[in-house]
């Protein structure tokens, strides 16, 4: 089958096409060669041998490397090939391919010699037996081989003797060291060797290294619609895709696949599928006979040392498709260099693939073995523990609320892994999307209060992420566990936390009702923390939805009471941000100022950028309402670097906005202009609603006193016409209230 389409797609050749150009045979080898001891007499020259297997029927995907492999090579030397992949991902079936194209280019033989290196003890070929096998093909079936040569060096000397005026094509497969391969390279200049093994052989010299990557998805449905045949496959041609991606692109498992479905003539490409539900059922079903996925994977194992196969079986538990070198060393309880180390040592061996610097994946059939091997080991729940235990540092090291925000407990006692701030969060910024995966994992395992801690920890750094989805996805996924887990607070908590999350999106209404229950479940257990965190939200609700005095006042005021008394530090500076942007907002600027002014003290002691800035920001909005503009923008400035610094752009282009209300307030129009617009230019398509508007309404303001009608009328426009824009009356009044002013004034 013909190799056609471009990368990974599928690609296949007839045996018979027409193999790659390739260099001419050497003039020398049209001589008889001199083979040393035992060559054949002169005018008498033994047939080439051509050891190669046989090619495989079907080969999909492979283009680019079977191009690598059969380019032209300099016929000064010996050529060496090197190429590795995991166990079943079609090493063999590829070189073999590649050979048998070259033959024709190699008149003095076409030698192939397994060392089966991951196959049983007896039919394991060392050097010395290669060897002799090899000098045995060369010198003619006649030939033996004399008694005396038992020294490795001895025959690797006769070996080069034999070979140094041969041009051969020498395939090694299956090997597992540059030791093994070294003494089999032939001398005769010209000649090419390819190794294929599942181990990268970095102490073998090579002009090319080769990892032979598992099929892309489309490739491994085209390999098992080959596989089952043209009539089985076109009865369901939809249906092929879940088997094959159950598959993982592993040419080994896809022919197993086929051919559990050729022995079950009943079966559907469906009913196999559904057989193939989870990666743990899946192994199970690929196998056929003496072929099994597992097996291949468990000779791999085998061949590592006991430290590799404990850091390979604790792989198996991390919750998330890719880890870093901490995910081990948590596990493991060892340094962070001596994980990287192993996991490295992982890659070499084919049993864990590298997608980035630093970060590491295990092929999704792998990772199911390594669960199954990890399932029968004693390390198990520690290792488990261990890096959900990760997971809680990393939350609460990377956001605001910091150790203050949290009750003191054994996940917050001894050294922190992270050394700050900004390792921990670009940790969680490595994870990705990945972060509710690690929610879903702990709450599938069981582990209810891991799942309820995790999710609380993830809140503050999601939302400034402005991830609104993935926090609204960890807390639903952990909000089940709070009752059953051990930590009652949970529940509480949980319902805090998805309020939060609504008063960032603007879904007040739903906000208050669930901060309304988590304060009856704070109260219920009389948990002061718990409840200062629902009086606050609360009270911030209520202020947006116009119920000031009655609540919000009321709520925040309590907040503040309740704040020191549990060292919450964030919540204090919130409740007091809050409660003065409500006087402000009443025209006590006075009060405002002194509330603010209280803000920044205890922002300071908690030395998180971000809450200090916050608090800087509502101060300056203090100081200009009271034209206190000089001090406004010393403050101002100090937030806008603040928030540059925990690249919070919400917080920044919020900070901005205030920036740029100063320079208009001083006259400054054609500079507010320019820092509006970077403000509006910083908001990411994740930014709130109401941020949005507020900074266009003051674009807008400040294109109205520049003469420029246009643009103002353009961006109050814009405000009004943002989804949900009538849920944030106050913005939603002044674009109105800009829009009438220019009406009145044209």
């Amino acid at each position: 089958m013909l190799l056609g389409r471009r990368g990974r797609g599928s690609d296949r050749r007839e045996p018979g096409g027409p193999a790659p150009e390739a260099a001419e045979p050497s003039p020398r080898a049209a001589e008889p060669p001199a083979v040393g001891r035992g060559e054949p007499p002169r005018g008498r020259r033994a047939p080439a041998r051509n050891d190669l297997p046989g090619d495989a029927a079907c080969l999909v995907g492979r283009e680019e490397e079977f191009s690598l492999l059969t380019a032209p090579v300099s016929p000064e030397g010996v050529s060496v090939v090197a190429v590795d992949g995991t166990a079943g991902v079609g090493k063999t079936a590829l070189v073999a391919r590649a050979a048998r194209a070259l033959a024709d280019a190699y008149p003095d033989g076409c030698l192939y010699v397994d060392l089966h290196t991951h196959g049983a003890a007896h039919e394991r070929v060392g050097p010395q037996r290669a060897l002799r096998r090899l000098l045995r093909a060369v010198r003619g079936g006649g030939d033996e081989i004399p008694d005396d040569l038992d020294e490795m060096a001895e025959l690797v000397a006769a070996w080069r003797t034999a070979t140094s005026a041969l041009r051969l094509l020498l395939v090694v497969d299956d090997a597992d060291s540059a030791a093994q391969v070294r003494p089999l390279l032939p001398a005769g200049p010209g000649s090419r060797v390819l190794v294929a093994g599942r181990r990268r052989l970095l102490g073998l010299d090579a002009d090319l290294r080769l990892t032979v990557e598992p099929l892309e998805p489309d490739d491994a449905v085209v390999l098992l619609r080959d596989l089952i045949g043209k009539s089985r496959a076109d009865r369901e041609p939809e249906e092929a895709a879940e088997p094959a991606r159950r598959c993982g692109g592993l040419p080994l498992a896809l022919r197993i696949a086929s051919a559990r479905l050729q022995n079950r003539p009943s079966w559907t490409l469906a009913f196999l599928a559904g057989r193939m539900s989870d990666d743990v059922r899946s192994l199970g079903e690929l196998r056929a006979g003496d072929r099994s996925v597992e097996a291949a994977f468990r000779m791999s194992y085998d061949q590592l040392t006991p430290e590799l196969q404990r850091g390979f079986r604790a792989l198996g538990l991390a919750p998330t498709v890719r880890f870093d070198a901490l995910t081990l060393a948590a596990m493991l309880g060892a340094p962070g260099e001596e994980a990287e180390e192993a996991l490295e040592d992982l890659v070499d061996a084919s049993l864990l693939q590298q997608p980035h610097p630093g970060r590491y994946r295990l092929h999704d059939l792998v990772r199911a073995h390594a669960r199954r091997l990890a399932a029968g080991a004693p390390e198990e729940a520690a290792d488990r523990t261990a890096v959900l235990d990760l997971y809680v540092a990393a939350g609460r090291a990377a956001g605001d609320w910091a150790p203050g925000g949290f009750p003191a407990d054994a996940r917050a006692s001894g050294p922190s892994p992270f050394t700050g701030r900004r390792e921990a969060a670009a940790r969680l910024k490595a994870s990705g999307g990945e972060l509710v995966d690690v929610v879903a994992y702990a709450a599938a395992a069981g582990r209810y209060d891991h799942a309820c801690w995790i999710a609380e920890a993830l809140v503050d750094h999601l939302v400034h992420q402005g991830r609104y989805p993935d926090c609204r996805a960890v807390l639903e996924l952990a909000l089940p566990c709070a009752d059953l887990a051990t930590d009652r607070r949970m529940a509480s908590s949980l319902h805090s936390c998805l309020g939060m999350v609504d008063i960032y999106q603007g879904r007040f209404p739903e906000a208050r009702t669930w901060f309304t229950e988590a304060l009856d479940l704070g109260r219920g257990r009389g948990d002061l923390r718990e409840q200062a965190r629902a009086t606050a939200g609360l009270g911030a609700a209520e202020w947006i939805l116009g119920d000031i005095e009655g609540g919000a006042v009321a709520h925040l005021g309590e907040a503040v009471a309740l704040a020191p008394r549990t060292g919450d530090d964030w919540l204090s500076v919130t409740a007091w941000c809050s409660l003065g942007a409500i006087h402000s907002q009443q025209g006590r600027h006075q009060e405002a100022l002194e509330h603010a002014s209280a803000a920044v003290t205890t922002a300071e002691k908690s030395g998180r950028p971000r809450v200090i800035s916050n608090a800087l920001r509502f101060t300056g909005d203090a100081l200009l309402a009271l034209d206190r503009h000089t001090e406004a923008t010393e403050l101002l400035l100090r937030a806008v670097r603040l928030s540059r610094e925990a690249e919070d752009l919400a917080l920044y282009a919020a900070s901005l906005s205030r920036l740029a209300t100063v320079a208009h307030l001083q006259g400054s129009l054609h500079s507010a202009v320019d820092i509006h617009r970077e403000a509006l230019s910083t908001l990411t398509p994740s930014a709130s609603t109401w941020l949005e508007m507020e900074v266009r309404v003051r674009l807008g303001a400040t294109y109205a006193a520049a003469g420029r009608p246009t643009e103002a009328r353009h961006e109050f426009e814009t405000a009004l016409a943002l989804p949900a824009a009538a849920d944030h009356p106050r913005q939603y009044g002044r674009a109105h209230e800009g829009l009438r002013a220019l009406d009145t004034a044209g």
